[in-house]
């Protein structure tokens, strides 16, 4: 370390030794808010200069186009892309996405540390930094059934690991809120590794947020208004504005956001589906959003790159400036952030030609779908003539559900799904342990017409959920994806009209993502056939079944309320 770090402060004195020269660019200084014009050089991968370099090995001139920082994303789950660290690098680095924080509980709670060391191993040769928060939840809640339990000791080795930066999200806040030793474990060992603790204060009161902020959780990505924001602020809690596909919360947040303050907001996406990361990529797409709805341009790049940076304790990222890492872009436009040139550690990216070496999948995690023989007697919910159910209702845009006490119908002393009301059933079944452990409601608003839809995608403990129309296709949407050992089907009368294999972990692909998206696109044309698709079915189908998320999800042991943190029954007693 002593002789690399020799060698550059000998480069930052003759910079004509330098490996790389930008010239003539405009450096968006995230510091300071402003744009000046200077060379920035670059030796073994390191920023060594900002000036006026005639020369050095290799020169790039950047005439009337601005340099910047590469973008960071401050939270994301890589396997609700549905493909491997290794492929979503490649679909994400041609967005000048050079860095991502991520936590890899969706595989933990399938397949404890074994998941977390393919994560780990598959992320260390990708051309984007994947860099790693340790899952604190595993599982989630004591309210559902997970493939894995994940402890303090277990953690602990992980962080002296180069790629691990922190505990993830704390959504257990009852645990926190509580003094649980085993939380409080995780917490203090993190902190006293100087590392950083991110929350996860999904509807939490003011002095639940005291609470957090005082067990030393620094950052939280659930705020959903402008004045949650304002609340976190104020007790010293980063906020990670989140735009993903399910939860789009930036637009309402931005009110909140001004100079004063800017240097404690920072962008995240939480979860994107892959064609959608594909296409629009993450960070850069929310800066540009809010851009357009009058966030000031530097602002928004500040809050990509340097406020990231410096809320997860990355000393060396997300600058433009000596002594930070070289990933940087060239831009024409700063309103628009579409890089025609990217940088990462100091070397032009190709990213027409972007590969990344594999990891082996292990093979206990692409054989983790174990369900029992479920039957059409399991899925019936009980309900008399007349009786009020309690109904899921989706928001779009967002995670939340409501709690709709409502009429439906019923035939026999049992629910019948009703399409005109957009009330169908939905079931979710545990799928770790064969245990038998099925959880069956009423959902309104994912505006299905008819057939059934299927997934082992599902936060967190990923057991599989299915919603349908009728008894028959939701048994034969269950069969289709435990034959092809998780991943995500369609099924109308029948027969299957469309599915997206997700052999890793029952969550993520095998296959290339350029693959990965045709399935997809497939996916939602025949999704197109049977549903109203306003928005994204399989993401909130996803979310439903996430139960420290308000206000009413459904798991394999029944319908939970999240406000009173407990199972309650469909059927609402006269």
């Amino acid at each position: 370390m002593t002789d690399a770090i020799k060698r550059l402060i000998h480069t930052a004195q003759h910079p004509e030794e330098a490996d790389l020269i930008i010239q003539n660019g405009m450096i968006v200084d995230v510091f300071s808010l402003e744009t000046f014009l200077a060379d920035v050089a670059i030796k073994d991968g390191c920023i060594i200069g900002i000036g006026t370099y005639p020369q050095g090995k290799k020169v790039l001139d950047a005439s009337g186009k601005y340099v910047m920082p590469g973008f960071i994303d401050g939270h994301i789950h890589i396997e609700s892309t549905m493909v491997t660290p290794s492929e979503f690098s490649r679909a994400l680095i041609k967005h000048g996405v050079t860095t991502v924080v991520t936590d890899p509980h969706e595989i933990a709670n399938v397949a404890g540390t074994t998941g977390i060391d393919y994560m780990l191993e598959d992320a260390s040769h990708t051309g984007i930094d994947i860099l790693m928060k340790l899952p604190s939840c595993v599982p989630a809640t004591p309210f559902e059934q997970n493939g894995a339990t994940l402890t303090a000791d277990d953690l602990h080795p992980y962080l002296s690991h180069e790629k691990v930066i922190g505990l993830a999200e704390v959504m257990d806040y009852p645990s926190v809120l509580n003094a649980d030793d085993g939380m409080l474990a995780k917490i203090e060992m993190t902190i006293d590794a100087g590392l950083t603790v991110d929350g996860h204060a999904a509807g939490l009161s003011d002095t639940a947020l005291n609470v957090y902020s005082t067990a030393g959780i620094r950052n939280d990505h659930e705020a959903v208004t402008a004045e949650e924001a304002k609340a976190r602020v104020r007790r010293g809690i980063h906020v990670l504005v989140r735009e993903g596909s399910a939860a789009k919360d930036l637009l309402a947040i931005l009110p909140a956001i001004h100079e004063r303050n800017s240097s404690r907001f920072s962008f995240c996406t939480d979860d994107k589906h892959l064609d959608e990361l594909a296409e629009e990529g993450t960070v850069n797409y929310a800066a540009r959003l809010a851009m357009e709805h009058g966030l000031n341009p530097l602002i928004a790049i500040q809050m990509a790159t340097i406020n990231n940076a410096a809320c997860h304790g990355l000393q060396d990222k997300g600058a433009v400036a000596p002594g930070y890492q070289a990933d940087l872009l060239i831009v024409e436009n700063i309103e628009t952030l579409q890089p025609e040139t990217i940088i990462k550690n100091g070397r032009i990216v190709d990213i027409n030609n972007v590969k990344s070496e594999r990891a082996l999948v292990p093979e206990s995690v692409k054989s983790s779908i174990n369900i029992k023989k479920v039957t059409k007697e399991a899925l019936q919910i009980p309900l008399e003539d007349g009786q009020k159910a309690m109904v899921i209702g989706v928001v779009p845009g967002r995670i939340i559900t409501n709690k709709i006490v409502a009429d439906v119908k019923t035939k026999g002393g049992f629910f019948v799904p009703d399409v005109e009301r957009d009330q169908l059933k939905i079931v979710v079944c545990e799928r770790h342990h064969a245990s038998g452990s099925i959880g069956a409601g009423i959902v309104n608003g994912l505006g299905l017409k008819r057939g059934a839809i299927a997934s082992t995608v599902a936060h967190d403990s990923h057991n599989l959920v299915v919603a349908g129309t009728n008894d028959e296709d939701i048994l034969a949407a269950i069969e289709a994806v435990e034959d092809m050992h998780g991943g995500l089907a369609i099924v109308e009368g029948g027969r299957v009209l469309a599915s997206v294999p997700l052999r890793v972990g029952g969550i993520m692909s095998e296959k290339p993502y350029e693959e990965v998206i045709q399935e997809l696109h497939h996916l939602h044309e025949q999704l197109a056939l049977v549903a109203e698709e306003s928005q994204n079915i399989f993401m909130i189908l996803s979310f439903l079944c996430l139960p420290v998320i308000p206000s009413l999800k459904l798991t394999d042991k029944g319908l939970f309320d999240v406000d009173s943190f407990r199972h309650i029954e469909v059927g609402i007693p006269e």
